[in-house]
């Protein structure tokens, strides 16, 4: 193993604007979100590969005796990324148990682990490690934590095979990779997305990978190279829904009114292009009021379409009149009909404002967390960079 101890993370994601509308050709902005996962990998000397996710309530270990029959077969190159081996996915589904079937949290994980482990080392000698997982982030909340995941998986993974090297220098609190290496550790964590998701759109592995934000536009994915960070709120109403239903429910309304419908969409895409402009904007000159009034016009404006397509609920409503009443702007991420939504914070909103404010959605029976979007994507760590709360839990295992 090239390294004996390492921690990792990368974030989350939230689409600043442009959801639904995307399905239908049209831009979406995706933004990181500085929630993050974090992961230590610890290389070990008694012939187990363990896997720590207290998240979930799972600790699973092997011998490697039993995971070296799994690759009798398998000759993959690290630094090449194979397409998905679908007879590794299906001997692996086996072993753990599941061969039929969508899976559960703990098996995606578990499965997607497994297959990163054993495509990056198979070639060689398996490595006796263990491996332990924390993330800020809700499981199943449209706010890409599976992809967070994966990312710092591979990252991991990556580093430990040799693959890439660890980017952090003696001196350094956090280091990045540069973008060759960042590139094979974004197409590394899009295979474990497609063990979890089947068929993902690659959005929210790139934010995990690149961080900042990303231009999303008929399948192809453009980082935007400056972003300011942006303070928010995040609320997680906590109603569940369906993405597949959700993205029906806008076709089917665009098939019966496509004279209304294609004008929102044209709206939509028009909201996000002017969102891109005014963020640049303020990446290269001072920032003013101006520019936040139309951060939030815009926010309101979108919420609105996305109202209109039928993707609203009544807790996105509740969300967005008690911030209203706050003088603040909010509207869904991600599928809506329920799930997350995001509050913008100005500059001078002050604490007190901001607490009150987050009381009282959490007395609606929300989640609600300050956060930021816009920061770094993954990233390495030296331990006395993470937080406390959560490198104790990472050394605990």
């Amino acid at each position: 193993m090239q390294v004996t101890d390492l921690y990792v993370s990368a974030p989350g994601k939230a689409i600043l604007h442009g959801e639904h509308a995307v399905v239908h050709g049209k831009v979406a902005l995706a933004v990181s979100l500085n929630l993050r996962t974090y992961l230590r990998l610890k290389a070990t000397t008694f012939g187990k590969v363990c896997i720590n996710l207290p998240n979930i309530d799972t600790f699973l270990s092997w011998d490697l005796s039993q995971l070296k029959q799994l690759v009798t077969y398998f000759h993959g190159k690290r630094d090449e990324v194979q397409r998905l081996d679908a007879e590794l996915v299906r001997r692996l589904r086996e072993f753990i148990g599941v061969t039929n079937g969508s899976l559960d949290t703990c098996s995606m994980a578990t499965l997607s682990f497994l297959y990163l482990y054993l495509s990056l080392f198979g070639s060689g000698e398996l490595p006796s490690l263990t491996l332990t997982v924390w993330s800020e982030l809700p499981t199943g909340a449209g706010l890409g934590s599976s992809a967070a995941y994966s990312v710092c998986l591979a990252a991991a993974l990556l580093c430990a095979s040799g693959a890439i090297p660890p980017p952090l220098k003696e001196w350094e609190h956090t280091a990045r990779w540069c973008q060759e290496e960042l590139e094979l550790i974004n197409s590394w964590a899009f295979q474990g997305e497609m063990i979890i998701h089947g068929n993902p759109s690659g959005v929210d592995n790139a934010v995990g990978t690149w961080g900042g934000m990303l231009r999303f536009l008929a399948g192809k994915i453009i980082p935007l190279s400056r972003v300011p960070l942006l303070r928010i709120l995040l609320t997680n109403t906590k109603v569940p829904r369906s993405t597949k239903v959700l993205v029906a429910r806008v076709k089917d309304k665009i098939n019966k009114f496509p004279s209304i419908m294609v004008p929102v969409l044209d709206s939509v895409d028009a909201i996000s292009c002017t969102c891109e402009k005014v963020l640049s904007e303020m990446t290269c000159e001072p920032i003013t009021g101006d520019h936040y009034n139309i951060l939030e016009e815009l926010i309101d404006i979108n919420q609105h379409h996305l109202n209109v397509m039928g993707v609203g609920h009544p807790a996105l409503d509740r969300l967005c009149q008690v911030t209203l009443v706050k003088g603040l702007h909010s509207k869904l991420t991600g599928a809506g009909g329920g799930g997350c939504g995001i509050t913008l914070l100005r500059p001078e909103t002050d604490s007190l404002m901001v607490q009150s404010t987050v009381q009282e959605l959490k007395d609606c029976g929300f989640d609600c967390w300050e956060t930021s979007i816009g920061g770094p994507g993954v990233q390495q760590h030296s331990a006395i960079s993470v937080k406390e709360e959560i490198l104790e839990i990472l050394n605990h295992y």
